[in-house]
Order: C-alpha cells, then sequence, then structure tokens
C-alpha cells in the first residue's frame, strides 16, 4: 500500500427517466503516471485530500507529485429502482373498471419500460465501452460521435418528448392526490378540490403545482431534485408497505378490491429494500426529507386532524 495526496473523486450517479435511481456499492480507481514515468492503476479507499491507495503496475510507490492521467474510472454501481408507475393508481376514480384496468396498467407498463430498459443498454453498450458513456446524454452522443447527427437529432428530441409525456403524469399525479386528499378533509376543500365547470378536473390546484415545479425545476439542481423525488417517493412505498401489515391485523375484515399477496413477505421485502435504497442517499436528503415531513405533520395537526373524515366517523360526529 502507498500513499498519496489528491483530491477526492466525485463518483458517478445514473438517472433513467424521470425518478429512477442508481444506487449500490462503489470502488474507485484511477490511473496514475509515477515519478518513473511508468502508468500504474491504483485502487482508492477513503475519503478526503489523503486518501489509501492499493497499486497495480511499475516500480515503486506514488508520491504527491505523480500526474494523473486523464482517463478515470470513477465508481461501479449496481441496484436501480423504478418510480413513478404508481402515478397510475392516482387515476382510479378516472378509471371505467379500476379492479380491472389499474393492475393491467401498473403491471403492463412496468414490464415494457423494463425490456426496453434492458434492449436500449444492450445497444448502448454494443456502440459504446460502458466505461465511455455520456452519462448525461449516453443515447445521442453515442450516436453523435459515430457520425450519425440526424440520428443524434431525432433522439433528441424524442427524449424531449419522453421527458415532457413523463413530468406530465407525475404532476396529473400530484394533483389527483391532492384532490383526494382535500376531500377526506386533510387540505381546504374550497381550493384544492374545487373542479373547473367546463373541463371537471382540479384546476387550482393543477395550477399551483404547475408553478411549483416551475420554480423549483428553474431553481434547484437537477442531481438535487432526483434525490429528493427519490427518497420521498421510497419513503411513501415504506409507509405503505407498514401499512399493508397493520391493517391485516387490525381491520382483517375491511374490503380489499386491491389485495396483495404473500403478505407479510413482499411488505418486509419492500421495507427492506426501499430502506435500503433510502439509506444510499446520503444524510443531506435525509435532513431534506425530515424538515419535509416537519411541515406535512404542521399541516395535518393544525388543519388536516380537525376536519379529517375518518377522525369525524370515528368519533362518531
Amino acid at each position: 500500500m502507498c500513499e498519496i495526496l489528491t483530491d477526492a473523486s466525485a463518483g458517478a450517479e445514473d438517472f433513467f427517466g424521470c425518478g429512477s435511481y442508481g444506487g449500490g456499492f462503489r470502488i474507485e480507481t484511477e490511473i496514475f503516471i509515477n515519478s518513473r514515468g511508468q502508468i500504474q492503476q491504483c485502487f482508492g479507499q477513503g475519503a478526503g485530500r489523503r486518501k489509501r491507495w492499493g497499486c497495480i503496475g511499475g516500480e515503486g510507490g506514488l508520491r504527491g507529485d505523480a500526474r494523473r492521467l486523464k482517463y478515470e474510472l470513477v465508481g461501479i454501481e449496481a441496484g436501480f429502482a423504478y418510480i413513478g408507475f404508481d402515478a397510475v393508481s392516482t387515476t382510479a376514480q378516472e378509471a371505467k373498471n379500476p379492479q380491472r384496468d389499474l393492475p393491467i396498467g401498473i403491471i403492463a407498463s412496468l414490464l415494457i419500460c423494463t425490456v426496453l430498459y434492458i434492449a436500449v443498454a444492450a445497444v448502448l453498450t454494443g456502440m459504446v465501452p460502458w466505461r465511455e458513456v455520456n452519462i448525461e446524454a449516453p443515447i445521442a452522443r453515442a450516436f453523435l460521435d459515430r457520425g450519425l447527427v440526424g440520428a443524434s437529432h431525432i433522439i433528441t428530441l424524442g427524449a424531449l418528448a419522453g421527458l415532457t409525456s413523463v413530468m406530465l403524469v407525475m404532476l396529473l399525479g400530484q394533483t389527483r392526490v391532492l384532490y383526494s386528499m382535500a376531500n377526506d378533509g386533510l387540505l381546504p376543500r374550497k381550493f384544492f378540490a374545487d373542479i373547473h365547470p367546463k373541463w371537471r378536473t382540479p384546476w387550482k390546484n393543477t395550477i399551483l403545482v404547475g408553478l411549483l415545479a416551475a420554480v423549483v425545476g428553474s431553481l434547484v439542481p437537477i442531481d438535487d431534485i432526483g434525490k429528493m423525488v427519490n427518497i420521498g417517493t421510497l419513503l411513501a412505498f415504506v409507509i405503505v408497505c407498514i401499512a399493508v401489515i397493520l391493517l391485516r391485523r387490525t381491520d382483517p375484515d375491511q374490503a380489499r378490491p386491491f389485495r396483495t399477496p404473500w403478505v407479510p413477505l413482499v411488505p418486509i421485502l419492500g421495507v427492506i429494500f426501499n430502506g435500503y435504497m433510502m439509506y444510499r442517499l446520503g444524510w443531506i436528503n435525509w435532513a431534506r426529507l425530515i424538515i419535509w415531513l416537519a411541515i406535512g405533520l404542521v399541516v395535518y395537526f393544525t388543519y388536516g386532524q380537525k376536519h379529517s373524515k375518518v377522525q369525524a366517523l370515528k368519533s362518531g360526529k
């Protein structure tokens, strides 16, 4: 082992689509030229400017004046998660037969997207070595580097159309969640559940959500937005998994049009996997989540609990 003063590598994080996160284990490696002009590949462990390295190739240890090659392989990341398919469930009130249509919509979209992701990844890694994939625009850049400018432009337009449709669906889902909460008394009904007389949609909260999304998207870095979306959605999944277990015990006779199979195994696995991915998102995202939860709890205890229809039924009002 040898030591060298160097900046820690930043790492790499991949986002595929809207709100998907890659997490897992990380091994950092860098290519150096030592003081004798020999190439060495070193595997780093530690943090900060002082890092411990194990090196392969060349003779002797690395010194602080060693020159680092521009080529870097930073991070090996494994594991992935999909989010966004749950948005289908928020449109249950607008489906003709939700008991049949929603499971088909969720499972079919999940399977189709999985097949497409794998197929695109296979084509992309066939065109470009995986170490050289451009993170920001992987497919368009791969075609552009091979002189296929027209194809690159078509892919870019397709990506823009895809992102636009994803944002539309996510905004649709959020407005329906707010609408349902307002109908249950957890939010002011006159604003969040107000239906437009012509278009029959919750128009006021749609405008609010659109404005907030535009402001946040304009001012906050995309990495921070992605991580905040991920940790919030993963927490929702954890809460739902725990609720399934509790409700099966506390209210076993409740009518269940949608029934989770293999309880409690499926919910427990959901809590474990989603909780691990939340842990991987780092403390700063946990701090943001706690602040956001605190705001939500203030709204609930100052307004929602007093106007909740569920609480009114329990108290016999």
